[in-house]
């Protein structure tokens, strides 16, 4: 299997972590990609041109972070990172959302930073911001166990706390975050 990656994405990253999980790093070779500059190979991939995307064995392929991992989960019974029905999947489902749409709103406003500033909504960027705060207020007042197995939900908050630290470190997440925080160090 390919796998096309950006070592920025952490969509991406969620993806890698998936596969160093599963053991199946010897199973799925990564590619490095630049998706903005449409690469062919990447294009066959995945026609929006977004990473990560897999490209199966049998040629098929599969985009969208949640879709391959629950692929890459069903490939091994090694370390389940999603439970197969009940609350259990509901509440990694659940954490998985929350993280993903921290993530959502960081890279929105990192890309509102990166248009010309004429062209910036100050409105827009702040909504993105808080909508990272209020993931990261709700998540303090109920941080994932650090303790157990390791699921695709607490998988989706390590990308994302990397991220808002990667992309958004001016909003010290940390000083206001001490459980979450002892969370992602211990993650």
């Amino acid at each position: 299997m390919k796998l096309y990656i950006s070592e920025l994405s952490p969509y991406a990253r969620k993806v890698r972590m998936t596969v160093i999980e599963k053991g199946l790093s010897d199973q799925v070779e990564m590619l490095a990609s630049a998706p903005y500059d449409k690469p062919d190979d990447l294009l066959a991939a995945n026609p929006l041109s977004k990473i990560p995307a897999l490209v199966r064995d049998d040629g098929t392929s599969l985009f969208d972070s949640p879709v391959i991992c629950e692929y890459l989960d069903s490939l091994s019974d090694q370390n389940p990172l999603l439970p197969a029905a009940g609350e259990a999947r509901i509440q990694v489902l659940r954490l998985h959302a929350l993280a993903n749409g921290i993530t959502d709103a960081a890279y929105l406003a990192t890309m509102e930073r990166r248009r010309p500033e004429e062209d910036q909504s100050d409105d827009w960027y702040l909504a993105q911001r808080g909508k990272i705060s209020r993931g990261l207020d709700a998540l303090e007042q109920n941080p994932p166990a650090s303790d157990g197995p390791v699921d695709l939900g607490k998988l989706a908050l390590g990308a994302a706390l990397g991220y808002v630290d990667l992309r958004h470190g001016d909003m010290n997440w940390r000083d206001d975050h001490p459980a979450l925080a002892a969370w992602f160090e211990k993650m």
